[in-house]
C-alpha cells in the first residue's frame, strides 16, 4: 500500500463523499419507485419523462433537456418506447417544422393519473423515512443548488 493513499482516505470519501452518498440514495429511491410503478408498466424515469409532458403546451424535446437533466440523444431513445406503447404522440411544430412537440396520449395520461396517487404514496413514505422530516423542503432545494450549479459548469 502507498503511503501517500492510506486506507484512512479510504474511510474518508466512504463517510464524507456527498457524491456517493448521492449516488446511493439515487439509486435506492430509484429501486423504491421502480418497484411502486411497475404495475403501471413504468420505470421512474418513464414516470417523470411523461409527467413533463403534462403541460399545457406540448414541449420541444429541447424545453425538456434540463428539467430532465438529460441530453438530447439520450431524451430521444427514453422517448422510444412510451411512443412504441402509445403513450406519447410526436407531432409536427405547427409554427417550425423542423421541430417536434411531444404530447401525452389519451393512453399516457390515464396511465399517469392511475401512476400518481402510487407515486404520492410512495414519496409521502420517502418523507417519513428522512431523518428530518420537517427539513425536506430544504433538502430538494439544496439538491437543486447544485442541479443548477451543475448544469451551470457543464
Amino acid at each position: 500500500m502507498r503511503d501517500d493513499l492510506p486506507y484512512a482516505a479510504t474511510l474518508e470519501v466512504r463517510d464524507r463523499c456527498l457524491c456517493l452518498h448521492v449516488q446511493r440514495a439515487a439509486r435506492a429511491l430509484a429501486r423504491r419507485f421502480d418497484e411502486a410503478l411497475r404495475p403501471f408498466g413504468l420505470t421512474n424515469g418513464q414516470f417523470s419523462l411523461l409527467m413533463s409532458l403534462n403541460r399545457p403546451e406540448p414541449p420541444r424535446i429541447s424545453d425538456l433537456v434540463e428539467l430532465l437533466a438529460m441530453d438530447r440523444t439520450t431524451l430521444t431513445a427514453a422517448l422510444k418506447p412510451l411512443t412504441r406503447r402509445g403513450l406519447v404522440e410526436v407531432r409536427r411544430d405547427e409554427k417550425d417544422a423542423r421541430s417536434r412537440r411531444l404530447l401525452l396520449s389519451a393512453e399516457g395520461e390515464a396511465v399517469l393519473a392511475q401512476a400518481l396517487p402510487v407515486w404520492r404514496a410512495t414519496h409521502e413514505e420517502v418523507d417519513a423515512l428522512l431523518a428530518s422530516p420537517d427539513k425536506v423542503e430544504d433538502l430538494r432545494q439544496d439538491l437543486n443548488a447544485i442541479s443548477r450549479t451543475g448544469a451551470e459548469s457543464a
